[in-house]
C-alpha cells in the first residue's frame, strides 16, 4: 500500500505572507499570514477536531499553540474534498517558521493525526 492508498491521509500545503501594515519593526512586531489547504487524499471521510502548532522565531524560541478545530469550524472532509482557511502568526523577529499537526478523527471512528509541513515566514528581503 503506497502513502496515497492509506485510507486515512490527509494533504496540508501552506502558504506565508508577510503583513508590512500590521507590523512595527521598530517595535520587534513582525505579522503573518499563512494560508492553509487541506485536501482528502485517503479513502474515507475525516473531520478536523483540533491542532498543535510549533511555531520558531529567528532566535531558536519556541512557542506551541493547541486548540480546537480551524478559524471557529470543525471542517469534515469526503474523500476528494478541500478545504482552506486563513489564520496569522506575530513574532518578534523577521524570520521564523511554523509547522504542527491537525489531529483527525475518520467517519469509521479512527483518529489519526495530519502533519503539517514546516514551512517559513520571512519578511521579504531579509535574507540575502
Amino acid at each position: 500500500m503506497t502513502e496515497y492508498e492509506h485510507p486515512y491521509h490527509i494533504e496540508v500545503t501552506a502558504e506565508s505572507f508577510y503583513l508590512a501594515d500590521q507590523s512595527d519593526p521598530d517595535e520587534a512586531h513582525y505579522v503573518f499570514a499563512y494560508r492553509i489547504t487541506l485536501r482528502n487524499v485517503g479513502s474515507v471521510s475525516a473531520q478536523l477536531v483540533s491542532r498543535h502548532w510549533i511555531i520558531t522565531d529567528g532566535n531558536g524560541d519556541v512557542q506551541e499553540v493547541r486548540g480546537l478545530g480551524v478559524v471557529g469550524e470543525h471542517p469534515e472532509l469526503a474523500p476528494g474534498e478541500s478545504f482552506e482557511y486563513t489564520s496569522g502568526s506575530a513574532l518578534t523577529t523577521p524570520v521564523g517558521s511554523m509547522r504542527g499537526t491537525y489531529q483527525m478523527v475518520a467517519a469509521d471512528g479512527e483518529r489519526f493525526e495530519a502533519e503539517i509541513p514546516e514551512f517559513a515566514l520571512l519578511v521579504p528581503n531579509v535574507l540575502h
